[in-house]
């Protein structure tokens, strides 16, 4: 009789195992299955029906993985753009929010880049729908704890982010990959040239921005 007993606990168990959305460890070190969700700073280990945004990020902590579900943050780039885009990329790294970079490197760019994002400058920052720009450290901090994400970072070590991409590349990816001129001085369509005596180090086609 004992022996059932303890044999129908064991198959209670299995099927509840089997059913809960969550899997997590506990404060006492010991893993919980449950279908309620784990504590903020819990080490999920499985989570049913959830899909993330980022490379790894099963194993980033629940309250990071459904922000990144719901609010997935791209942070839009140049290389001419300087201490912004830098600030704004620090910010980022330093919060420990995970995010993809598009970088705005050549005219196709700046044309796709300008219909796709209706933005004319950068840095610019994607929070779910929610568009920053240019980059302002109370505003980038308020969209991101709006949208759930930690006020301090709670990546895992060795966690990294997804390398940079081109933007007209990433948004087209059969086309071919080509260089921008080190001196182009054509714009693209709309764009003005730079004015004389511009000593800025940007790419004439991209004084627009």
């Amino acid at each position: 009789m004992k022996m059932r007993w303890i044999i129908g606990v064991m198959a209670c168990a299995a099927a509840f195992g089997a059913q809960a959305q969550y899997k997590y460890i506990g404060p006492d070190g010991k893993v919980v299955y449950s279908d309620q969700p784990p504590p903020p700073n819990a080490k999920v280990l499985e989570k049913k029906g959830m899909s993330s945004g980022s490379a790894g990020s099963s194993d980033l902590p629940f309250a990071l993985q459904t922000a990144v579900k719901n609010s997935p943050v791209t942070l839009y780039t140049a290389p001419s753009c300087g201490a912004p885009c830098n600030d704004g990329r620090a910010l980022l790294n330093q919060r420990g929010v995970p995010f993809s970079e598009k970088t705005i490197s050549t005219p196709e760019d700046v044309t796709e880049f300008t219909k796709a994002v209706n933005a004319k400058q950068v840095p610019v920052l994607m929070v779910g729908k929610s568009k920053l720009s240019p980059f302002q450290p109370e505003d980038w901090n308020g969209a991101l704890t709006n949208a759930g994400y930690p006020a301090t970072s709670q990546l895992p070590q060795g966690y990294k982010n997804p390398s940079p991409t081109n933007f007209a590349q990433a948004a087209s990816p059969p086309a071919a990959t080509t260089a921008a001129p080190a001196n182009n001085t054509a714009p693209p369509t709309g764009q003005a040239a730079a004015p004389a005596g511009d000593s800025s180090n940007k790419p004439s086609w991209f004084k627009g921005f």
